[in-house]
């Protein structure tokens, strides 16, 4: 099974993320809550048996009407685990995903955005995606976020903001962000040199 780093385990969810009752209820004639959540867990079960295209196969039949499922697949075309590589299609899902309020999407997307994997890179486009999704209390996206507080090259510099982000992010389990809340310099004394922002590294939704 795929992991992520630090990745705390309120962000490792067994059940699957339903949309909203009016999209399900669309769906009624066909799919249960318990429908959704039986082949969400069939998929679940495929990719940590290494059968990427049958847990690709199983999770696009419920992408629609659930976010958990959704995510996992813009995952797979980002990667091209069960099906063929796909960065547009990847970011373009993942954004659907993080519009609807998933905090693992949102920092997905700001990666991908980071990295330019479906275009250039674009960090003031992944800013307010890295805010929403360190606000609900995503680790990796406190910490980068906190690293472009502490650069101030796209955003004002500002380190109290960048040691809060970093001490979320270290509380959270992360260890490089423990490194560099350790690091920061007091708040009159000359900002360090620029790091290197950091990827984290998907993983599929449980």
């Amino acid at each position: 099974m795929l992991a992520w780093g630090t990745m705390p385990k309120r962000f490792r969810l067994l059940l699957p993320i339903c949309l909203c009752g009016a999209l399900l209820a669309a769906c009624a004639g066909t799919l249960t809550t318990d429908n959704i959540r039986a082949t969400f867990e069939a998929g679940l079960k495929d990719y940590d048996a290494g059968d990427y295209q049958a847990a690709y196969q199983k999770w696009k039949t419920i992408d629609e009407v659930d976010l958990a499922a959704m995510r996992n697949i813009a995952l797979m075309l980002r990667t091209g685990k069960g099906v063929e590589k796909n960065p547009k299609a990847a970011r373009d899902m993942m954004e659907q995903a993080a519009q609807a309020g998933l905090a693992t999407a949102q920092a997905d997307l700001a990666d991908m955005l980071l990295k330019g994997e479906a275009g250039p890179p674009d960090v003031k486009a992944a800013i307010p995606w890295l805010e929403l999704a360190a606000g609900a209390g995503h680790p990796v996206a406190a910490f980068q976020l906190g690293q472009l507080y502490e650069q101030g090259t796209f955003v004002k510099q500002n380190i109290e903001t960048a040691r809060k982000l970093y001490k979320a992010a270290a509380e959270a389990g992360m260890a490089e962000a423990e490194a560099r809340l350790q690091a920061l310099p007091p708040q009159t004394a000359a900002a360090p040199q620029n790091p290197p922002l950091p990827s984290p590294q998907p993983t599929i939704r449980h």
